[in-house]
């Protein structure tokens, strides 16, 4: 499904839009940085009007979400704001939604494969009072750092937990692992990210004088400082402990629901196979990678792909960032390479070929390691029969 036409106020002549299913969503207005400038200092607000709007309505509205979803929502309190994941039977992230409950209806904000989810839920409603709704034609998402202004007349505001951990949570991050709360030096600490769900005809006549509008783009950005994973991070692999979405995203002591036994098992005997990382690009060329681009290091003496980017921004203070997925095992201190294709200069022939390839740039990236590369495991180690397990020890 396409989102409507877009109903917040901007100079259209100036914006740049998104592409697929951000087109109509603007990414920016040709001064990223000082973009994101405005919206870190609470003088600017984003559009995040890719994202889709959803209201569950009737009294098992929680109960129904509960029994299906990773976090503990059936006694979610009125205007307190969570997550939680649609997962595979194998424990892969299928559905990604941000709630909020207003005391009489639930609402849901999705960007994560939104259509399959959906009709994943509403298929298993059975005979649960509970109905769901898509109002996106008639509510629109709003990206705030701090509390939206009061003359705003907003039907809900979610407030991002990130990185917070909740209750019976946990956090796979270096900065914080075992802790029972986020460490103070989380860069997420001190951003107030919030969003805003407005109807449509507010918007269209909402001036917002005293705030300019920002981009897709500024938001990411500094979502990217904060170690923020979103739609981006998610791929067909993805699993929760990868991204250390534990600990907003996912409840460890709830009961039964749809990929619980492979979550369960990773976080109890084993290791995710990846990891997230922070990367510091090299800022010389101001390069800034695709989504998508090939990440490599050097293993076993050789320089090998070793995972991707999955966000990149041009930060205004920070310089070229990015998020990434690599495969667990890679040194936490050793230095990345990003591929940049397109960059200058001539790409090499390769045999059988008349066009020369195109040509890449290995642009070196320092990472910061968000989930760690070892971890104890929380349950009981399985002892290995070497008379039956030939696996190599």
């Amino acid at each position: 499904m396409s989102t409507p036409k877009n109903s917040l106020i901007f100079p259209r002549s100036s914006a740049v839009y998104g592409a697929g299913e951000h087109a109509g969503e603007v990414a920016h207005f040709g001064m990223p940085l000082r973009e994101q400038r405005q919206l870190a200092d609470g003088a600017a607000i984003a559009d995040l009007s890719a994202t889709r709007v959803f209201r569950f309505e009737g009294a098992d509205r929680l109960t129904f979400l509960n029994t299906l979803t990773s976090q503990k929502v059936d006694a979610l309190e009125p205007h307190v704001s969570t997550e939680t994941l649609v997962l595979s039977p194998t424990g892969h992230i299928e559905g990604w939604l941000r709630l909020i409950d207003d005391g009489e209806v639930l609402w849901a904000l999705s960007d994560v494969r939104t259509d399959e989810a959906i009709d994943f839920l509403d298929r298993m409603r059975f005979m649960m009072r509970v109905e769901i709704i898509d109002v996106t034609d008639s509510f629109q998402a709003v990206g705030f750092i701090g509390a939206p202004p009061e003359e705003l007349a907003t039907a809900v505001v979610w407030n991002d937990p990130w990185p917070a951990i909740g209750a019976g949570s946990t956090s796979y991050a270096a900065i914080d692992l075992g802790a029972r709360v986020a460490s103070d030096d989380h860069p997420g600490a001190d951003i107030d990210f919030r969003i805003a769900v407005v109807d449509r005809a507010v918007l269209r006549d909402w001036r917002h004088d005293g705030l300019a509008v920002a981009g897709r783009e500024s938001w990411d950005a500094l979502r990217v400082e904060a170690w923020r994973p979103a739609a981006p991070e998610v791929d067909h692999r993805a699993l929760v402990g990868e991204l250390d979405v534990l600990r907003t995203a996912v409840h460890l002591e709830k009961g039964c629901y749809r990929g619980q036994e492979a979550v369960a098992r990773v976080h109890n005997l084993g290791q995710p196979p990846r990891r997230i990382v922070f990367l510091h690009l090299d800022g010389s060329g101001h390069i800034v990678p695709d989504s998508g681009s090939e990440v490599r290091a050097e293993v076993r003496g050789a320089m090998r792909s070793v995972g991707h980017v999955t966000t990149s921004a041009l930060h205004w203070e920070l310089g070229p960032v990015a998020l990434a997925v690599i495969k667990r095992g890679v040194d936490p201190e050793a230095p990345l390479h990003v591929v940049v294709k397109g960059a200058e200069g001539q790409g090499a022939a390769t045999a059988g070929q008349h066009e020369p390839a195109e040509p890449e740039e290995l642009v070196v990236a320092a990472q910061d390691q968000i989930v760690v590369s070892k971890r104890e495991p929380s349950g009981p180690r399985v002892q290995r029969n070497p008379a039956v397990d030939q696996r190599r020890l």
